[in-house]
């Protein structure tokens, strides 16, 4: 393609010193720029466009790198150039991060009171369209095993079944549970469904021998009339 039909220049009509690929190999990848290490996964750009024009509105969109973490792949596929093998490779690298940062020793915080689940919980459940129903699954001191992901429903609400809350608890060996999910709306007032669905993991819980120690509802405090944010069926005492 002639250059003057190119919207951006070619990597290799850039100097040496701008290529990615070079610069990691001279500098080392701590030298790279955000924009630059995600140029270095997707490898090539699109028809007149080159990587790093790709990858910068790819950066640009998500606002930051933490603001792609919860991309999909269709988001990822709405950026000319990105295909479906570019959008799981990215998909890919995304997960592999959120598994490092999750199951680091340093992130594993001690979740002993509904404010301290409701901070933890807030980068997960803000801005989320849909309910999501996690489990917490907690050692003796109350410090965090492994949260998992037990359902994600509809706009308007989450199915979740006891034995899916306390399958990975039992697998982790946890002691003791919190469960959380969150209400789109930001109102974490509960529904008729979420007062039920609390009293039949309360039932399980004492069946399985795992301490259910709260069921806590993410929103938004703009949302909610306490302007807490949350809502702890415990501190309700309705657990």
């Amino acid at each position: 393609m002639p250059p003057s039909t190119y919207l951006t220049p070619r990597l290799a009509d850039l100097s040496v010193s701008e290529r990615p690929q070079e610069r990691l190999e001279s500098l080392g990848a701590q030298s790279l720029s955000d924009t630059e290490l995600i140029a270095m996964i997707l490898r090539s750009g699109s028809k007149g466009r080159n990587v790093l024009s790709v990858a910068s509105e790819i950066l640009r969109a998500g606002g930051s790198l933490n603001g792609l973490l919860n991309w999909s792949d269709a988001e990822f596929r709405n950026i000319k150039g990105i295909g479906k093998v570019k959008a799981l490779q990215l998909l890919t690298i995304i997960e592999i991060c959120r598994r490092v940062r999750d199951r680091s020793p340093s992130k594993e915080p001690i979740l002993d009171s509904p404010d301290l689940v409701f901070q933890h919980m807030q980068t997960h459940s803000d801005s989320l369209q849909v309910e999501k129903f996690w489990t917490l699954s907690l050692n003796r001191k109350n410090r965090l095993l492994r949260r998992t992901e037990v359902s994600s429903g509809t706009a308007s609400n989450s199915l979740v079944h006891p034995r899916e809350v306390f399958r990975e608890a039992i697998r982790q060996g946890a002691s003791a549970v919190i469960c959380v999910h969150n209400h789109p709306s930001g109102d974490p007032a509960p529904s008729a469904a979420d007062i039920k669905v609390t009293r039949q993991l309360r039932e399980s819980a004492k069946i399985i021998g795992i301490d259910l120690l709260d069921h806590v509802i993410c929103g938004s405090q703009q949302h909610d009339p306490r302007q807490q944010g949350y809502y702890s069926f415990q501190e309700a005492g309705l657990l």
